[in-house]
């Protein structure tokens, strides 16, 4: 009993440390895309790719992996309470020289494997020690400002009311307030012409 509540702490302290971490990300992410995450169009939203619960999001960003030997993945710094870390501990072989421990990450939601915390590494990957890595096939992602549908304006012309627009309406409802006036006036003098 007493070995499973060291135990338990040992963890509840690993999964306090994990948010913190001295990677430069924005050198990461310029090496492998060549761009960094801020010249995007705006913050991207990291959700499971089953049940689209939020995971995570772009301000979080600690970096991203793609290679040959291992999935593609993202690493965040913080993630959403609707991330769940599993509690057993097993090795991973990102190669044949690089054995890691590893926890995995679920989505509270649905149960889904999203990835995995590396918790002990090899010096080769210790950029990925203690973060969050979201395997890519098993996420989706929404960039904030991207919609682009909007409803069909009512009148091919719409403009929106401006001080300088506004003025021209008036203008033209005075001209037609005019019209009307003479065209009455036209209609009384006929009018009175026809009783005559």
């Amino acid at each position: 009993m007493a070995s499973k509540v060291n135990s338990h702490k040992h963890r509840q302290t690993f999964i306090n440390t994990t948010f913190e971490s001295s990677i430069d990300s924005t050198a990461v992410e310029e090496k492998l895309f060549g761009h960094s995450v801020e010249e995007d169009d705006g913050p991207a939203v990291f959700i499971c790719g089953k049940c689209k619960l939020p995971v995570g999001d772009s301000m979080s960003w600690d970096g991203s992996e793609a290679s040959e030997e291992e999935h593609n993945q993202i690493r965040l710094k913080r993630v959403t309470d609707n991330v769940v870390v599993g509690e057993d501990t097993r090795l991973h072989e990102v190669s044949k020289k690089s054995p890691c421990l590893v926890v995995d990450l679920f989505c509270r939601g649905c149960e889904f494997l999203l990835g995995m915390v590396y918790s002990s590494t090899p010096k080769n990957l210790d950029h990925k020690r203690l973060a969050f890595c979201f395997n890519v096939a098993n996420i989706d992602s929404y960039v904030l400002g991207s919609a682009s549908q909007r409803l069909a304006a009512e009148g091919p012309k719409e403009q929106p009311v401006t001080l300088e627009y506004r003025g021209v309406v008036e203008q033209q409802l005075t001209e037609m307030k005019m019209l009307v006036m003479s065209m009455a006036q036209r209609l009384e003098d006929i009018d009175a012409t026809l009783q005559d």
